[in-house]
């Protein structure tokens, strides 16, 4: 258990316990390919090749594709977070530590979701850069980044995402086309409501979590079938009683991993943050 849980005592503190600000559970998750209930230590996304058509002649075999298929293994790893809750320790206080505990342990899981997508799209050397890190988010590195997709032929089907750092997403503001009611109206203002948007046909949303190195946020634009995110055990919680202890222990974990099933479909975007 915390050795800091006395600080919240009703005698020091008011009632209610406003947990530390923190990202709430997974924000990636739904942004890629996704299989869930995995058997076993490991499964495979199957990459797809593009297809050619071709004519035949009358009466004559249509001609195969061969489509080349490449299997993609995603390991899964097993990550727990756990805390005690001391028995008297709940006397004393007014809240339910207990939940606190668990939905903290709970969030951890999900900020770890997060970092699994992250670390390897990270980890990825096949993934094109849009410019370099030597300045931040500007207009020409977005507009690089979309012509790159563009070129590789990534479907513009409305299930691209970019994930910047707040930083970027401050530059973001600075930018006319992403920003200013001229040009998106007033319905896809950045300004109020959830901090995401669409624009330039992908959803844009700032996370705290993305790769800072030597000075430069390594940010993210992808199409959501080029990472894959394997579930063998979704994030479970248990509270169990020790008399020994006299305190219960909250343990969450879950099953998870994450891959880069096809490199082509992301464009990093590496920025100076200063």
């Amino acid at each position: 258990m915390s050795t800091t849980v006395d600080d919240s005592f009703t005698r020091h503190f008011q009632a209610e316990v406003h947990e530390s600000y923190q990202r709430m559970g997974s924000k990636l998750r739904n942004t890629v390919r996704t299989k869930n209930e995995i058997k076993g230590s490991s499964t495979t996304f199957q990459k797809v090749g593009k297809g050619t058509a071709s004519t035949k002649a009358r009466h004559g075999k249509v001609p195969v594709m061969n489509i080349d298929h490449e299997p993609i293994e995603v390991v899964l790893q097993d990550y727990y977070a756990g805390d005690w809750v001391d028995a008297l320790d709940e006397v004393k206080i007014n809240h339910d530590e207990r939940a606190v505990t668990a939905n903290a342990g709970a969030y951890a899981l999900g900020r770890k979701t997060d970092d699994l997508l992250i670390e390897a799209c990270d980890g990825n050397g096949a993934v094109v850069e849009a410019g370099d890190g030597g300045d931040g988010l500007t207009k020409a590195k977005v507009l690089e980044a979309f012509e790159l997709l563009g070129a590789s032929d990534v479907p513009d089907d409305g299930q691209r995402y970019a994930i910047v750092g707040w930083k970027q997403w401050s530059d973001l503001l600075n930018i006319a086309e992403f920003a200013d009611a001229d040009y998106v109206g007033d319905d896809n203002l950045p300004w109020k409501g959830t901090q995401a948007k669409r624009w330039l046909g992908a959803l844009w949303m700032p996370h705290s979590g993305l790769v800072l190195s030597a000075g430069v946020r390594k940010c993210y634009w992808y199409h959501k079938t080029a990472l894959g995110h394997a579930v063998g055990h979704e994030v479970k919680t248990d509270i169990t009683w020790h008399g020994d202890r006299a305190a219960h222990f909250v343990n969450n974990m879950m099953s998870q991993g994450a891959g880069v099933i096809d490199a082509t479909g992301i464009i990093r975007m590496p920025c100076l943050e200063s």
